[in-house]
C-alpha cells in the first residue's frame, strides 16, 4: 500500500507581522513565533482533524524545521498522539543571497529542535533534503519541490511502517505550499494562494505510474474553512518584487559570510528511494 493522501498546511499568523517585540525561541534570525492569534488558527485545524472519521485523518506528520510551522504542528500532534518528524526540504523559500551579505539563515537538527517540542520524534526520520542557504530563484524553488516528492514519497515507504505513511500532513510556510500543490498536480502555474493555516489536500489519482509528480488530484487548496476567521494574509507568487525579469536579492544574515552551505540538496542514496 502507497501513501493515499497528502494534506499540506500554511503555518499560522506570525507574532511579527503585528509586533516588533519579539523574540526568536530558538535564537535563530528570521524565526519568529506565532501570534496568540495563529496558536488559535493552530488549535482549529488540529480540532477539524480530531473531527474526522479515523480512516481520514492524518497518520504522520512532517514540518519544516522553522519554529511557526513546530508550533502549528505542536495541536494537531498531540490531538492525535502522532510524533512530529522535522523535515528541511519543507522550509522557507528565501530568495538568492546578495552579493557578499553572507548567507540565508538555516534551522537546527530535529534534536535541538526538541527541547522546545517534545513531540519531535529525532530518530525515526532524518531530513532528506536541505535549500541551499545561498537562496532561491522562482524556477529552483519549483524544482526543490519536485525534486523533494520524487525522492520523499517512495522513501517514506520505504522507512515508515505501512499503518504510518498512508495520510501524511505536511507543515510548512507559504511558498512551499504552492510549490508543492504544483508539483502533486503536476501543473507548474496552478492558481493558489496560500492563507494562514489554509489546508490543501491531494489524493492519489492513479497507481499505475512510478513518479510521484502529476498524479495526485486536488480535493481543497488553501481551503479556510476550518477556521473562524477564514483566510488571513494569503501569499501567491504575483506578490513576489522582480527586477530585470528576475526575483529581488535579499540579504543573508550579517556575520555568516565564514558559515558552512552544507549540506545541500538530496541527502539519500539513489538506491533507496
Amino acid at each position: 500500500m502507497t501513501i493515499e493522501k497528502i494534506y499540506i498546511v500554511r503555518h499560522g499568523f506570525r507574532l511579527n507581522w503585528i509586533s516588533t517585540n519579539w523574540t526568536s525561541e530558538t535564537g535563530l534570525p528570521r524565526d519568529p513565533p506565532l501570534a496568540a492569534y495563529g496558536v488559535t488558527q493552530a488549535n482549529e485545524l488540529a480540532a477539524y482533524f480530531l473531527s474526522l472519521p479515523a480512516e481520514e485523518q492524518p497518520t504522520a506528520i512532517f514540518s519544516s524545521p522553522y519554529y511557526r510551522c513546530l508550533q502549528t504542528a505542536k495541536p494537531t500532534a498531540n490531538d492525535l498522539k502522532l510524533p512530529v518528524f522535522v523535515e528541511h526540504g519543507l522550509s522557507e523559500w528565501y530568495s538568492p543571497v546578495a552579493p557578499n551579505t553572507g548567507l540565508h539563515p538555516r534551522p537546527g537538527s530535529a534534536s535541538s529542535l526538541q527541547q522546545h517540542f517534545p513531540e519531535i520524534d529525532p530518530f525515526t526520520w532524518s531530513s532528506i533534503y536541505y535549500p541551499s542557504r545561498k537562496g532561491e530563484d522562482v524556477e529552483t524553488v519549483h524544482n526543490r519541490a519536485e525534486t523533494f516528492l520524487r525522492a520523499f514519497v517512495p522513501y517514506i515507504e520505504h522507512v515508515l511502517p505501512l499503518e504510518k505513511h498512508r495520510r501524511l500532513l505536511l507543515v510548512t510556510h507559504a511558498a512551499t505550499v504552492i510549490t508543492l500543490a504544483r508539483a502533486l498536480s503536476g501543473i507548474r502555474d496552478l492558481p493558489i494562494r496560500a492563507g494562514c493555516c489554509t489546508l490543501t489536500e491531494f489524493v492519489r489519482s492513479t497507481y499505475k505510474r512510478e513518479d510521484t509528480i502529476g498524479i495526485w488530484k486536488s480535493l481543497k487548496l488553501a481551503d479556510g474553512s476550518p477556521l473562524s476567521g477564514g483566510v488571513l494574509r494569503d501569499w501567491g507568487f504575483e506578490d513576489i518584487e522582480i527586477a530585470n525579469g528576475k526575483v529581488v536579492d535579499d540579504p543573508g544574515v550579517l556575520e555568516s559570510e565564514n558559515e558552512l552551505d552544507d549540506p545541500v540538496g538530496l541527502q539519500i542514496p539513489q538506491s533507496k528511494m
